[in-house]
């Protein structure tokens, strides 16, 4: 809980590649300021600390003891959520949680008890619902501009090389990534499915690991799709494709289509003798696109801008003492998605993500 008048004061933990982001989020906010950083590493949380000019710890009991720490932001290896957000939660503090919430339904349940038992808001960062177009998808969408959607396709076909992997042992691991490609690249993608097109009623999926060595998880999975609302769809994520690609969204309805490739949006309406495109949005400059569709580093033409969009409507709904953007509970979503397609593709069976966890919506 806030400590004082101003702005909430914010400590990370974990001084990798994507906290530069979040610290730029941050600071881009009235609402927020960056104040310290833990890490385990003594290279990296120096270069960070020193880079913000922040406080740096090398313990993390003593970092949330801190006077001066409201929030806590997690940018560590998945699998280590529960532990680091468990201990900041009974500390007090709101945390912030680079996606996934976790490897596991079950494990991410914890996170979210212990976080309400506490009275302390959780959420996850899932930037890309701040991105104009993607906005603008889901409202045309919802207002049935295309009408009742009946097909949906979803494509994360992306590359990165075997360095990697091999650069930080914990991609493509079960414990601390939660798998390979679906959980890692395209949950982003999944997300934005799901709050778009609906929940999923029942998944199947095949997976495989064939371009990279020595990763438990998969680089490629394709799965099958049944919507609540009754529409079919497929759904592909790949490290392995050469050229990479733009991700793509799309939702084809009764009466139009409307298609997300990348961060440009298209609404096709009428026949096919008669289609129109109504909608060939602005936002096509790359600016707050999925880091790395096009190469093998993660964070190549990735920018804070909808990071921070979605920092400053956390900090506000906070105030108003409403669920933060995507809350806890909310990502559960995108983590049963992910789990079913894994024991589908293990099972050789459909599954429902709803036997994992009922599917939630923004409160």
């Amino acid at each position: 809980m806030k400590q004082t008048n101003g702005p909430y004061r914010l400590g990370i933990v974990g001084c990798g590649n994507i906290s530069r982001v979040h610290a730029n989020a941050i600071r881009a906010n009235e609402k927020t300021d960056l104040v310290s950083a833990f890490s385990r590493s003594d290279d990296r949380r120096t270069a960070f600390c020193n880079e913000f000019g922040i406080s740096g710890y090398t313990d993390y009991g003593v970092f949330l003891r801190s006077d001066d720490l409201d929030a806590v932001v997690l940018c560590t290896p998945n699998g280590t959520h529960l532990d680091f957000g468990l201990e900041a939660a009974a500390a007090g503090k709101h945390l912030i949680i680079e996606k996934p919430l976790e490897v596991t339904v079950e494990r991410g349940k914890k996170l979210v008890q212990a976080c309400r038992s506490q009275g302390v808001h959780l959420a996850v960062i899932y930037q890309n619902r701040f991105i104009a177009n993607v906005l603008k998808m889901k409202k045309a969408v919802d207002d049935g501009v295309i009408g009742r959607p009946v097909m949906v396709r979803v494509a994360v076909k992306w590359y990165r090389d075997q360095e990697y992997y091999r650069s930080a042992p914990w991609r493509g691991s079960f414990k601390l990534d939660g798998g390979g490609a679906l959980i890692n690249q395209s949950i982003h993608t999944v997300d934005l499915m799901l709050w778009i097109a609906g929940p999923v009623a029942s998944v199947q999926a095949h997976k495989a690991t064939l371009t990279h060595e020595g990763i438990e998880g998969e680089d490629n999975l394709v799965a099958s799709l049944k919507f609540k609302n009754g529409a079919l769809g497929v759904l592909e994520a790949s490290t392995s494709i050469v050229p990479s690609q733009d991700r793509m969204i799309e939702i084809n309805g009764t009466s139009g289509t409307a298609i997300l490739d990348g961060d440009s949006l298209r609404i096709l309406s009428g026949s096919n003798d008669n289609s129109t495109d109504t909608s060939n949005m602005a936002d096509v400059s790359g600016a707050g696109k999925q880091g790395g569709a096009g190469s093998s580093s993660p964070l190549q033409g990735l920018t804070f801008d909808h990071h921070a969009a979605q920092y400053r409507e956390i900090f506000d709904r906070i105030d108003e003492g409403l669920s933060a953007p995507v809350s806890g509970e909310e990502s559960l979503n995108s983590l049963a998605f992910v789990q079913a397609a894994y024991l589908s593709a293990d099972k050789q069976t459909a599954v429902s993500p709803d036997d994992l966890f009922p599917f939630h919506t923004q409160g």
